[in-house]
């Protein structure tokens, strides 16, 4: 299991059961395990998700977004939900931006 911080200081838990879900439907995300942690830890922006998700959200190249769902259940846990990519920047209103 792998834990990243989310922009609230939040740890995000990512288990191996988690990411074989995650894989088993995205199978194009498969070599992208960091990426992913990494996507939590330093996304573009963060939009409000359904249910009190959030998505993490980061440009990785040319037409190509991954965004990363995952909730904040306390200050002390939260876990990842899935993660996707896009071929364009994700619809949403962001609620929390990159300052750089």
């Amino acid at each position: 299991m792998e834990i990243a911080y989310s922009v609230n200081g939040v740890p995000i838990r990512l288990t191996y059961e988690r990411w074989f879900h995650i894989t088993e439907n995205h199978d194009d995300l498969a070599s992208y395990y960091f990426e992913v942690m990494e996507v939590v830890e330093n996304p573009e922006f963060i939009i409000r998700g359904n249910k009190g998700s959030l998505k993490a959200t980061r440009n990785i190249g040319r037409d190509k977004w991954l965004v990363v769902v995952y909730r904040e259940i306390s200050k002390k846990d939260g876990f990842v939900i899935t993660a996707y990519f896009l071929d364009k920047k994700p619809k949403g209103v962001p609620i929390w931006r990159c300052s750089q």
